[in-house]
């Protein structure tokens, strides 16, 4: 029998890169809302980083939206069958070597929350990395979006943490969005538990 002592603690079992394979090859999905959707073309530049600000660059980011006027590309929600076919709602990206990835789409309306309250205009984001056993829920709101004040959801997050959550407009390219993910440390990205 060994003793106590003896017993070295070791790391978790983690999650590889595995996500990769049969996801992001032949399933990568860039164009989320195609050029003939009614909406503000904008662009979302994802960028994920470890808590030591590095850049993962082995990241998977999927993307859930509303279109312009806050419906879902959803069976149980009503919808123009043509419009089906161009605005697809989901956009699936590995991060390049740099930790970045480029989604084209709209900016999403407001859609309803609790209680009938509208919310602001966002994007659902799931976060797959190396190391974690399950994804990591979050949003992108829009810096400067006024309804943002009265998010349902986003009145949850301490008022301090909120910048973790809002995509910051690039001011040398309009319609340009800069969305970080920072999987850890002092400015952690708000993580929803869903």
């Amino acid at each position: 029998m060994r003793n106590k002592a003896d017993l070295i603690p070791t790391p978790s079992q983690t999650v590889g890169p595995y996500f990769h394979l049969g996801l992001t090859d032949k399933r990568s999905t860039a164009c989320i809302a195609g050029e003939d959707v009614k909406g503000e073309r904008v662009t979302i530049i994802c960028s994920v980083f470890d808590g030591d600000g590095l850049a993962v660059p082995d990241a998977m980011i999927e993307l859930w939206q509303a279109d312009s006027e806050g419906r879902y590309n959803h069976p149980e929600d009503t919808w123009d069958e043509t419009q089906r076919l161009t605005f697809q709602g989901f956009g699936r990206l590995p991060t390049r070597e740099d930790g970045t990835c480029v989604f084209q789409t709209i900016k999403p309306g407001q859609v309803p929350g609790p209680k009938g309250q509208l919310q602001a205009p966002h994007i659902n984001v799931s976060v797959f990395a190396r190391g974690l056993l399950k994804h990591l829920p979050t949003r992108i709101y829009f810096e400067g979006d006024r309804a943002n004040e009265s998010d349902p959801v986003l009145a949850l997050v301490p008022h301090e943490r909120r910048l973790t959550l809002m995509a910051t407009s690039d001011p040398a390219n309009p319609g340009t969005w800069r969305f970080d993910v920072r999987l850890h440390g002092e400015r952690e990205t708000v993580f929803f538990d869903i």
